[in-house]
C-alpha cells in the first residue's frame, strides 16, 4: 500500500477537523465566563510577569472573500476612529487590573486590516500602550500588513514605536486566483512594501499563504511561491485555506466547484514544502517555515516551540491578553473572549465594564489534554513521562488515553522510552491523531478540512 493509500486509509481526505491553536477550540467557549472571571484571571497574574498583548483592528476598506476571520468593511474613517477610542478604553481598564510591574514580551496588531488606521491614529494607540505597558525583555511587535493598504508614512510610524516583525498577506500571486478570491494585490506592490519596510531596518519579515484555493495549479503555485522567495521572507506561514461558508458567508461568493479535490490540495501542500526546503527553510510544526537562524528555528530545536492563536510562536509568556471585539485571552485558569460584534463589544466598554462574553475554565483534564496536543503539534510526539510527573493525578487516564490514541494508528505512533512519536510518513494526520485526545470533539461540530 503506498504512501497516499495510507494516509487516505487513515481518513486525510475525509476528515475536518479543528487547527488546534487552543485546547478546547474557540467553538467549544461557553457563555458562562463573563467580565467578573476576566477580572479575577486578570488580578491574578503574577508580580514581574510578562505578557502578551493582542489588538484586534477589524476593519477591512475591502472583505476577501475567502477570509473567515471577524472583520467588517467600512468606506470612512469615522467607524475606525470610534473603535480606536473604545480600545484606548480597554487597554486603561484592563491594565489598571494588572499588577504595576508587569511588561510586554510581545505585541501584535492584527485584524482585519490593521494598516487601515492613518498615522495619527495609529500613533494615539500606539503612545497609549506604551505609556501603560513597559517593554520586557526581548520584546517583540508585529503587525499584519496589507500592501495595498499600507502608507510609506503608517509604516514609518510603525517602525518609530518599534515594529520590528511585519507579517505580509499574499495568499497567492495568480491574477486568476486572486479574483477567484475577490483579493487583487500584485507583485509590485507587495515588493515595494517590503523595500520600504527592509530600507529602514526591519529585523524580520513574515509571510502567509495559502494553498487549496480556487483555480490554483501546480504550476501556478510554484511561480507565486518563487516570487515570495525573491522577497526573502525570515519566516513563512503556508495555511491550508479553509472553505468554511457555514461560518463565512462571503465564501459563498467562492465558487466551490474550482476548488481543487483533497488529493490535490494534499499534493500542493507537498509540493510547496519541497520548494521552501530546497530553499533552506527549516519546517516548524505542520504549516510554518523558517530560516535556521531564526526565533522559530531556534526554538524548534530548544524545545521550546509554542503554539498559540497566532500560530506557532516562541513567545514564553503565559498569558495572552487580547483586547477589541471578538480578540481572546489566555490564562493559565482558562479563556475569555470579548464580544464578537463592535457594537457589542463598544457597547460593553461604554456601560463601563470589561466586554468578556464567553469562555472557558481548564480542569486539570483539560491542562494535560491542551499540553499534549501542544506537543504533538509542534514536535510530532508526546512526552508521556513527563506529562505523568506534571499531572499525577491524572497519570492513569494520560497512560488509559494515549494508550488507545496509539492503538487507532497502529502504523503512525510508537512508543520509544516513554515518548509517543508520529512517523515522519504520516504527519499530515497530525490534527486527526489529536482528534482523538479531544473530548469536546463532536460530529455536529464543522471545522475545516484536516489537509
Amino acid at each position: 500500500m503506498t504512501h497516499l493509500k495510507q494516509l487516505q486509509t487513515a481518513g486525510l481526505f475525509d476528515t475536518n477537523a479543528p487547527r488546534y491553536t487552543s485546547y478546547p477550540p474557540a467553538n467549544h467557549f461557553g457563555t458562562g465566563i463573563g467580565t467578573a472571571r476576566q477580572a479575577e484571571w486578570l488580578a491574578a497574574v503574577p508580580d514581574g510577569a510578562q505578557v502578551s498583548l493582542y489588538l484586534h483592528i477589524p476593519f477591512c476598506k475591502r472583505l476577501c472573500w475567502f477570509c473567515a476571520c471577524r472583520t467588517q468593511g467600512t468606506k470612512t474613517m469615522r467607524p475606525v476612529d470610534a473603535y480606536v477610542d473604545t480600545l484606548l478604553i480597554e487597554i486603561d481598564r484592563q491594565r489598571a487590573l494588572l499588577p504595576a510591574d508587569v511588561s510586554l514580551s510581545r505585541l501584535h496588531l492584527g485584524g482585519g486590516t490593521p494598516t487601515i488606521l492613518t498615522p495619527d491614529i495609529m500613533a494615539r494607540l500606539l503612545d497609549r500602550v506604551f505609556d501603560r505597558f513597559a517593554r520586557g525583555a526581548g520584546f517583540e511587535f508585529s503587525v499584519e500588513i496589507d500592501p495595498t493598504e499600507a502608507s510609506a508614512a503608517l509604516l514609518d510610524t510603525l517602525i518609530a514605536y518599534g515594529m520590528n516583525r511585519a507579517s505580509i498577506g499574499v495568499q497567492d500571486f495568480d491574477p486568476k486566483v486572486q479574483n477567484a478570491i475577490g483579493r487583487q494585490q500584485s507583485f509590485a506592490q507587495t515588493h515595494a512594501t517590503v523595500a520600504h519596510l527592509r530600507a529602514a531596518n526591519l529585523r524580520s519579515l513574515n509571510m502567509d499563504l495559502l494553498y487549496g484555493l480556487p483555480h490554483q495549479t501546480g504550476p501556478g503555485l510554484t511561480a507565486s511561491l518563487e516570487q515570495v522567495m525573491a522577497l526573502q521572507p525570515d519566516r513563512l506561514a503556508l495555511y491550508g485555506y479553509a472553505h468554511v461558508p457555514w461560518m463565512s458567508k462571503r465564501q459563498l461568493m467562492i465558487d466551490s466547484a474550482a476548488l481543487p479535490s483533497p488529493q490535490a490540495r494534499f499534493q500542493l501542500a507537498e509540493q510547496a514544502r519541497e520548494m521552501l526546503m530546497l530553499d533552506g527553510f527549516v519546517p516548524i510544526g505542520i504549516d510554518h517555515f523558517a530560516r535556521p537562524d531564526d526565533g522559530l528555528s531556534i526554538a524548534l530545536a530548544n524545545g521550546q516551540l509554542r503554539r498559540n492563536f497566532q500560530g506557532y510562536t516562541d513567545d514564553t509568556a503565559e498569558v495572552l491578553i487580547g483586547m477589541g471585539a471578538s480578540a481572546i485571552s489566555k490564562f493559565p485558569q482558562g479563556y475569555s473572549q470579548n464580544y464578537p460584534s463592535t457594537a457589542q463589544y463598544t457597547s460593553a466598554i461604554g456601560a463601563g465594564d470589561l466586554a468578556a462574553d464567553k469562555g472557558h475554565v481548564l480542569t486539570q483534564t483539560d491542562l494535560w489534554v491542551a499540553r499534549a496536543i501542544e506537543q504533538l503539534m509542534c514536535r510530532f510526539e508526546i512526552n508521556t513521562i513527563d506529562l505523568r510527573a506534571q499531572f499525577p493525578a491524572e497519570a492513569c487516564a494520560i497512560a488509559r488515553t494515549l494508550s488507545n490514541v496509539a492503538a487507532s494508528f497502529p502504523q503512525a505512533l510508537h512508543y520509544r522510552e516513554g515518548i509517543l512519536t508520529l512517523d515522519p510518513m504520516f504527519e499530515p494526520l497530525v490534527r486527526i491523531i489529536a482528534g482523538k485526545l479531544d473530548l469536546f470533539k463532536s460530529e455536529k461540530t464543522a471545522h475545516s478540512a484536516a489537509i
